[in-house]
């Protein structure tokens, strides 16, 4: 009997062994893999990237690969084009795009196709304000001028079937307020300020549907002309008037973001996409934090009620420093439930 057990446990202890030894080399094989990503991580930051930086660096990049194959998906099962879009030469878009740059020194046009996701023109100010050369942006994919992170937001703003056209918009595509998309938001790369290091700065993006005659090929391409604006900090000349630092929010009764208003980017320093999701108690002031909770407390008890103020509350920057924010508060019930949905906070810096 001990004979039999001890033959039908050895197996068992060999399959032990072998999947220790798999556990070992997979584990070798990983802080490997891991190092080698540290070498191509993005010096944005003094420190050196941790392990955990390195895998969160190589995970959004994974999201902004399968974020750009999303993207050339969004076409038409048939590729054909909508109708009622206008055809372009590239001596009228460089027409078009000169006009609509030149009114602002902070703006460029960028066209790329959306068949192969290249650039087909990019106006004279880019180079200027990317400071790169016009040879490496026009041998470009425009998603490969993204941080990694913004490059779904993009994709999911840039939808193929849900575009305007430019030509219905060409004479109001200038005045945003007028833009019959909501404008959004992403981080571009612009010249090294050092050897291997890539700098990131904000942009406000409109995208349009046109579609462009490239010289080399018979049929026009479906092409997406995009407004790109740098955006500048509120406190930097020309500042934003002290009356005109308004921005608003709203979040679920748990304190988590829902929406921000785009007016808040050049006020807080964060791009939409960074706060939505979080919690606004991450942002605000540790000493300040007891006040908000008071605030919730009120919003809750009062629901439905006319908007109240509230003491000031210190709320955390992008750089790390913190602005003083004039609240007035209120929520929205659901008339079906009768509950909270959501509470909405207008600020004055």
């Amino acid at each position: 009997m001990w004979s039999q057990k001890y033959h039908l446990q050895s197996p068992r202890a060999e399959s032990s062994n072998g999947e220790w030894q798999n556990r070992n080399r997979v584990s070798e094989e990983l802080m490997m893999v891991v190092q080698e990503m540290k070498k191509y991580f993005p010096s944005e930051r003094p420190n050196k990237p941790s392990t955990l930086d390195a895998l969160n660096y190589a995970l959004r990049c994974v999201h902004s690969v399968q974020a750009n194959i999303e993207f050339f998906q969004i076409l038409h099962p048939d590729g054909a084009p909508r109708a009622g879009v206008t055809t372009y030469s590239l001596e009228e878009l460089s027409t078009v795009a000169s006009e609509h740059a030149s009114k602002n020194t902070d703006t460029f046009v960028a066209v790329f196709s959306f068949l192969s996701g290249r650039l087909v023109h990019v106006s004279e100010q880019a180079t200027s304000i990317l400071n790169c050369k016009k040879d490496f942006l026009e041998s470009s994919h425009f998603v490969e001028l993204l941080a990694p992170q913004d490059v779904r937001v993009f994709c999911a703003h840039t939808g193929h079937a849900q575009l305007p056209f430019w030509n219905s918009w060409t004479q109001r595509a200038s005045q945003y307020e007028f833009a019959p998309v909501k404008s959004f938001f992403c981080r571009i790369r612009g010249g090294k300020v050092r050897e291997q290091e890539k700098r990131y700065c904000p942009f406000r993006i409109i995208p349009y549907l046109m579609r462009v005659h490239v010289s080399t090929q018979r049929e026009p391409e479906s092409c997406c002309l995009t407004l790109v604006e740098k955006v500048c900090s509120g406190y930097e000349a020309p500042q934003i008037p002290m009356d005109k630092r308004i921005f608003t929010t709203t979040h679920t009764p748990g304190c988590v973001f829902l929406e921000i208003d785009e007016r808040a980017v050049s006020l807080l320093g964060y791009l939409p996409q960074d706060l939505l999701g979080t919690s606004i108690l991450a942002y605000v002031h540790p000493e300040d934090r007891s006040l908000m909770v008071a605030i919730h407390q009120k919003v809750l008890k009062y629901a439905g009620h006319p908007p109240f103020e509230h003491s000031p509350i210190r709320f955390r920057t992008q750089n790390g420093d913190y602005v003083v924010l004039d609240s007035s508060w209120s929520s929205f019930v659901n008339p079906w439930s009768q509950k909270v949905s959501f509470i909405i906070g207008r600020h004055k810096v």
